[in-house]
């Protein structure tokens, strides 16, 4: 896979300290004639459904992606691992003559990182396993670029949000249900969000998932309760609230008073047990 700008003028779409760097070197490491697979991490699904090398004998099928037309290539048979891009492959939005698919409401750098997926499994920046303290991590990179940006800019909210929720949502709607749990498991990792951003892609989440999928919306959820005391004394939550919110505020009810009845339950047994005794 691979792109290039029709305009060069028009680098907007990138988030702010890695618009010159981290995404351009991220579309020439993980071109499509890089064929060789990640043995680290779980197998992507054109390996586990068939060999890699036999999925890139398949066309070549280029797509447009973002306000600027950033384009893309890759193979008919890896994108096609997404039931939402076998459908456009077989049907009426891919271009007959050029074999081409727009795709104008994407975001180019949150699109690399789904191709990136598709090809090798995961999606930079890598999880990474600890043996000795046998828990996930992030991997670090190259210290001398910098730290790795957890939010990327969307035209469509014209701001910030966290780049593994948007991913997680393109790949609901790709049907990509493993690069789901990948991006979930990635954003549990993140730290030091602001107050502001956090709500903005919980908004973003609840706009963007269905209702029966909760695992990312419970994710922002226990993330707001854990972090209470940052909202209260930040004064973004009652902002929102005076704004009219949205679903999340409901839920968000919902769980604290979960949480005060799971409370209340463990004290009324605390009282039947001295009581016993």
């Amino acid at each position: 896979m691979f792109s290039r700008n029709l305009n060069k003028s028009q680098t907007e779409s990138f988030s702010k300290s890695r618009r010159n760097t981290k995404v351009k070197s991220s579309f020439r490491e993980h071109a499509v004639l890089k064929t060789r697979p990640d043995r680290s991490h779980r197998k992507a699904p054109a390996e586990e459904n068939s060999a890699l090398g036999s999925t890139l004998t398949s066309s070549i099928i280029t797509l447009v992606v973002g306000r600027e037309q950033r384009l893309f290539a890759a193979h008919e048979d890896v994108l096609c691992h997404s039931p939402f891009f076998q459908a456009a492959c077989r049907g009426q939005f891919l271009e007959a003559t050029n074999k081409r698919i727009s795709l104008p409401d994407e975001e180019p750098e949150i699109f690399s990182s789904i191709l990136e997926y598709l090809y090798k499994g995961d999606y930079y920046p890598r999880l990474v396993h600890n043996k000795r303290r046998n828990a996930w991590e992030l991997e670090t990179g190259d210290e001398s670029a910098g730290s790795i940006e957890s939010t990327v800019y969307h035209h469509g909210v014209d701001g910030d949000l966290l780049k593994d929720t948007i991913i997680y949502c393109t790949a609901e709607k790709y049907g990509l249900d493993e690069l789901k749990r990948v991006a979930l498991r990635k954003q549990g990792l993140q730290s030091g969000i602001q107050c502001s951003t956090i709500l903005a892609s919980a908004r973003y989440a609840y706009a963007n998932t269905p209702d029966s999928d909760s695992k990312l919306r419970a994710h922002y959820l226990a993330l707001i309760i854990r972090s209470r005391g940052t909202f209260k004394r930040s004064g973004t939550m009652q902002l929102e609230m005076h704004a009219g919110g949205s679903q999340i505020f409901f839920d968000l009810f919902v769980a604290l008073c979960n949480h005060v009845d799971d409370i209340s339950s463990i004290a009324g047994s605390s009282r039947i047990v001295r009581t016993h005794h």
